[in-house]
């Protein structure tokens, strides 16, 4: 293993160990001011969902659509409590998707850091924004993010979007752009849109080879997540059980993609994707635009 494989490696492991450390003691204050039950076990639901979705996030499907989708279908959280379970629950599972693609995919070091440095500081900025917002603006928020997430699925399945090129970084003004759409991509995965769809296809567009996609979008929600979930967990804006549900379930399944499936015929599963992605776009829409019920905040 390379030095440079090394280095991700253990920043990888010491982020998980900062996030974890941090939750717990966040999660603690707010059990102790009675903001939150001391301990809670995780859902099947979580631990389910949570399998099935990294596994095919490790494959570059991502897992913000379809969570959401069997948990609406499920009615398992309030929708203004999905963003901020989604972030927290996933993170973990991301954060190994980084350490395994980083370590094995070269990429230029410049274009992967700016890049991964500009979804922090959009998904921190994006984070204290939704921890904020009430429910119909983040139901909107959510099913508008949804719509254009099958927007960009369907383009990719059709072949609208380029193959992309062969290089493995970007420079100059190209790579500013690039920055500033990848901080804008971080701020909007606080919504509970998906950074992996659309940065796959900004690195195709800006003539990067897509394979040189995986180890930029992972390290970037790998970063941003844990960053973003804290203000959620300090809010107590997320459903405890079942993020944790999410985190156990969805490590075992990003080791069963990278190192057993590693590959699949994708085509008719982004079809697949579209229809439940369409669906929670609807549902959470849906939502919105009913009367909250009396009593509560919209």
């Amino acid at each position: 293993m390379s030095l440079v494989a090394q280095l991700v490696l253990v920043a990888g492991l010491l982020m998980a160990v900062l996030f974890i450390s941090a939750w717990r003691r966040i999660d603690r204050a707010n059990a102790s001011l009675g903001l939150a039950p001391a301990t809670e076990p995780p859902t099947g639901d979580g631990l389910g969902i949570g399998f099935v979705a990294n596994f095919f996030d490790t494959l570059g499907i991502g897992s913000f659509a379809s969570t959401t989708a069997y948990v609406k279908f499920r009615n398992l959280v309030r929708d203004e409590l999905l963003p901020g379970t989604l972030n927290v629950g996933h993170a973990l599972p991301t954060i190994t998707q980084a350490i395994i693609f980083t370590t094995a995919i070269a990429v230029a070091p410049l274009t992967l850091i700016s890049m991964v440095a500009a979804a922090v500081a959009g998904g921190y900025f994006g984070a204290g924004i939704v921890s904020k917002l009430k429910r119909r603006s983040i139901q909107l928020g959510m099913g508008i993010a949804l719509l254009i997430a099958a927007a960009i699925f369907v383009m990719k399945v059709t072949g609208v979007l380029p193959p992309g090129g062969n290089a493995l970084g970007l420079t100059g003004g190209v790579l500013v752009f690039a920055v500033v759409v990848n901080f804008l991509l971080g701020a909007l995965m606080q919504l509970g849109i998906g950074l992996y769809a659309p940065c796959l296809m900004l690195v195709s567009l800006l003539g990067m080879n897509p394979i040189a996609a995986f180890p930029i979008m992972m390290a970037s929600c790998a970063c941003l997540m844990p960053v973003g979930s804290l203000k959620f967990i300090r809010e107590h804006k997320y459903d405890k059980r079942l993020a944790i549900g999410l985190a156990l379930g969805g490590i075992p399944g990003v080791f069963l993609a990278a190192f057993v499936v590693k590959s699949l015929p994708m085509q008719w599963l982004y079809w697949l994707v579209v229809i439940v992605v369409l669906y929670a776009a609807i549902l959470m829409l849906r939502s919105a635009l009913q009367p909250q019920p009396e009593g509560e905040q919209p």
